[in-house]
């Protein structure tokens, strides 16, 4: 894990580069399927919370449940596909997202992106793992994507506002 982990940090600069386009933007959508899931809603979580940008994980199969309306060419969609037994289905629900105009920003490991980086806006490679580690590693880069774009909009990334440690308020 920390040799993989270490791999992951290596896309530092690329995660700061793409972080301009999230501060600046009016609303984010992250998409994962299976555990893919979390970590778009970990990616959306701390966005909004450092950044104060509006953003939303989506599990990828829901896209046409409501998340679609809200696609278009000024919102940029993280899309969180390792390349396991759901990639086809995630895959899918990307090519829905780009063939409306949306702009993703697409995590997956070496094989994913031969299949399907030229489709993206943006990708970031991360190393190819078991499915049982994956989520560790990919929320390395939605969270220093989240802490970039922080610090490129001048928020406090240590103190938030208008949060607290559960501790301090209960």
């Amino acid at each position: 894990m920390p040799a993989r982990a270490a791999e992951v940090l290596d896309h530092d600069s690329r995660l700061k580069s793409l972080a301009q386009e999230v501060a600046g933007a009016r609303h984010v959508l992250f998409l994962g399927r299976g555990t893919g899931y979390p970590v778009a809603l970990e990616g959306a979580l701390k966005l909004k919370e450092i950044t104060y940008v509006p953003a939303e994980g989506f599990a990828a199969g829901e896209m046409k449940h409501g998340p679609i309306a809200l696609i278009d060419e000024d919102i940029p969609i993280i899309v969180v596909a390792p390349s396991d037994e759901l990639f086809d289905k995630t895959a899918s629900n990307m090519q829905e997202v780009i063939a409306r105009g949306g702009r993703v920003i697409f995590l997956s490991d070496a094989q994913g992106i031969d299949r399907l980086g030229d489709l993206a806006a943006a990708t970031v490679e991360l190393p190819a793992v078991d499915p049982f580690v994956a989520p560790i590693l990919y929320t390395i880069p939605v969270q220093l994507l989240a802490y970039h774009a922080a610090v490129i909009r001048g928020t406090d990334v240590d103190q938030p506002r208008n949060l607290a440690k559960s501790v301090t308020v209960e």
